[in-house]
Order: C-alpha cells, then sequence, then structure tokens
C-alpha cells in the first residue's frame, strides 16, 4: 500500500501557530507514494538544509484535495526567519488529521533519521 501525503506552502503569520493548519497556504504537492517522515520529511529537511529549496516536484491546484492521505506537511516560511516543518498524520477517515512533529528542518532529520540512511 502507498502511504499517500501532501505537502503544503504556508506563510509564517502572527499568532498562527504551527501545530494546526493554516488558513492560507501558497502552494502544495501530492505524493503518492512514500510520504511517511522517515522518508519525505527527511527528504524535504535534508532539501532545505542543503539546498535552500525543493527539487524535482509538481505544483499542484490549491483546491485540490485527497480523500486517501496519511500524512499533511507544511513549510512554514519568512523573510529573516528559520523555515519549519510541520506533519499532521491521518487519524483514518481521510477527514481527521493530528499534529505528530513541529520544529526546524534538522530537528526533523534529528527524530526521524534512525529508519534512513541519511547522514546529514
Amino acid at each position: 500500500m502507498s502511504t499517500r501525503a501532501q505537502v503544503r506552502f504556508a506563510t509564517r503569520e502572527e499568532g498562527v501557530t504551527f501545530s494546526e493548519h493554516p488558513n492560507a497556504i501558497h502552494a502544495q504537492f501530492y505524493v503518492h507514494s512514500g510520504g511517511y517522515p522517515e522518508g519525505l520529511g527527511v527528504e524535504i529537511a535534508k532539501s532545505v538544509n542543503e539546498y535552500g529549496k525543493i527539487c524535482n516536484w509538481e505544483i499542484e491546484s490549491l483546491d485540490a484535495r485527497h480523500g486517501d492521505l496519511e500524512y499533511i506537511y507544511y513549510i512554514w516560511q519568512a523573510p529573516g526567519k528559520s523555515t519549519w516543518i510541520s506533519i499532521f498524520e491521518g487519524m483514518g477517515n481521510g477527514l481527521d488529521f493530528e499534529c505528530i512533529f513541529v520544529g526546524e528542518p534538522q530537528k526533523l532529520i534529528d527524530k526521524y533519521k534512525t529508519n534512513t540512511n541519511y547522514d546529514g
């Protein structure tokens, strides 16, 4: 079975917590398989740490919704501030998600790298 995920980009704003879904997102990507934190999460964090960007992904319409997601990722950015990542895990019905991670890219790598080959 594939581990589906959606990666969304949001602007860091005052009064918006990283552990809640933001109202405004600017771009999103759908990942059909390998969306678990030990894979996709570490890949995102590694790309942000090493390259400052995420390569080889296609932008999806902001209106696209998928009922089969296991994870939703948010990448939070603002000028002059560090990048943060939030991960939400689906609760099995495709509608409810629980926040399972909030932090900077290196924190994500440190938490999930035990199940990967990433040496960063």
